[in-house]
């Protein structure tokens, strides 16, 4: 099974959610070929209700620690109640570009 798919799997068993958006990032990053190390996670669930962002993404770093201790290295959160995904009009921020350094480049 592949990272991103189980990155699916966990989070859905944890959180039950609405939405679930998991986006391999990695080919934006300087990474090899088919790397799975930078995910983007656009997620919609009932279970953030009343709580902070860094609650809702303390919830999802623990459903996810594993994956986090391995061959994650990069997440990208967008945490949402049902409320806050409809006042949004079911729209996550784009992702950056990668501004950090490639191995080909010159120190």
């Amino acid at each position: 099974m592949n990272t991103q798919t189980e990155i699916e799997q966990l989070l859905n068993a944890g959180l039950a959610p609405e939405h679930l958006l998991v986006v391999n990032e990695s080919h934006m990053h300087s990474v090899p070929p088919n790397s799975e190390t930078h995910f983007k996670v656009v997620l919609v669930s009932a279970a953030f209700e009343g709580k902070r962002k860094v609650a809702r993404h303390q919830q999802v770093y623990a459903i996810l620690a594993d994956q986090l201790a391995g061959p994650v290295h990069a997440l990208a959160l967008h945490t949402y109640t049902p409320e806050e995904w409809a006042q949004r009009q079911q729209a996550a921020p784009a992702s950056p570009d990668c501004l950090g350094g490639s191995k080909a480049e010159a120190s």
